[in-house]
């Protein structure tokens, strides 16, 4: 059992989420501050880091024994020369399912419903008939990316009578809510198929531009592009192009490739797509910080004992293993 170890906690952690931390701490010293606050010396004394602090800190995090990100993303911690080789890191995947997929669907149902552009009319006050929508009930999803956002996206879907088709990125046994499932190699040939599209990738050299003009052109001219995961997925100016020249019908997107997108960008301006300033996740949702604060005292009690931790991830990758 691991005694007199200094937690530094950068989040934005109430009293009942400090009281579940400490009860898990086994008498371990806690410091709490903020992403905006964290000094140079609180991390170089912390032997554990909970919460996404500044990676530049990092370098000189000479005590560090264990990392937990306050987010699934890990991307700018597994670049070469941020961690000390035995540091060990762990995300919060599974905090973020209800945030995120609740996100996308609204987004989803305001595509299908034209709610945006009657929103548009509205800002320029125009009582105008925008004409057919689509049936929010029916038709064939396909997440790419099945993991807890997607299985949770599945579940919403799931009350519309979706038949859902799922991605990842090794074979095995097919979840609950999903009625079939392939890995990425079948990519090409399921595009055809869908008029949802999820794309829930995190940000590596083998997803990078996925999305692109001879994806798009497999796609449906009536498929609708969601994108929860990271814009480098998505080629943006392919997107764009298939967009203006209606190769698909539109696209949710709450990140985009470059973030933050530049005010004159032309993707700002296609009619039928919402964009969100990747906001799906975070600590928005009144259930998010709950249930990061349940992953990360379960990982303390793991640590503080010697075992195994939940959630690691995979340094070449920035997945979890």
């Amino acid at each position: 059992m691991k005694k007199d170890k200094n937690i530094l906690v950068v989040m934005p952690v109430e009293d009942e989420h400090k009281k579940t931390l400490e009860q898990h701490s086994q008498g371990n010293k806690f410091i709490y501050s903020s992403y905006d606050n964290v000094t140079q010396e609180m991390v170089q004394e912390a032997n554990v880091i909970i919460g996404n602090v500044d990676p530049f800190y990092l370098q000189e995090a000479k005590n560090l024994e264990w990392l937990q990100l306050n987010s699934a993303g890990a991307d700018p911690y597994v670049k070469k020369g941020v961690l000390p080789e035995d540091v060990i890191l762990t995300n919060a995947t599974g905090a973020y399912g209800p945030s995120v997929a609740e996100h996308m669907l609204a987004v989803l149902f305001s595509l299908q419903k034209k709610l945006h552009l009657y929103r548009d009319n509205q800002n320029q006050c125009e009582w105008q008939d925008e004409g057919g929508i689509m049936s929010l009930c029916g038709g064939t999803l396909l997440i790419v990316g099945l993991g807890d956002i997607g299985l949770y996206f599945a579940r919403l879907m799931k009350n519309f009578d979706y038949h859902i088709i799922g991605i990842k990125r090794r074979p095995g046994q097919v979840p609950q809510d999903i009625d079939e499932l392939h890995t990425m190699d079948d990519l090409d040939k399921l595009l055809p198929e869908a008029d949802v599209v999820l794309s829930v990738l995190p940000d590596s050299k083998a997803t990078r531009n996925i999305f692109n003009k001879d994806r798009f052109e497999k796609m449906k001219n009536t498929a609708i592009l969601l994108n929860a995961g990271r814009g480098s997925a998505v080629n943006t100016e392919d997107l764009c192009d298939a967009l203006i020249q209606g190769q698909i019908y539109g696209a949710g997107l709450d990140v985009t490739d470059p973030e933050p997108l530049q005010t004159q960008h032309k993707l700002w301006n296609i009619e039928n797509v919402i964009i969100t300033p990747h906001v799906a996740g975070d600590f928005h949702h009144p259930a998010t910080l709950y249930r990061i604060v349940d992953i990360v005292a379960g990982n303390l009690q793991r640590y503080l004992e010697g075992e195994q931790l939940m959630n690691i991830v995979d340094t070449t990758t920035g997945c979890k293993l």
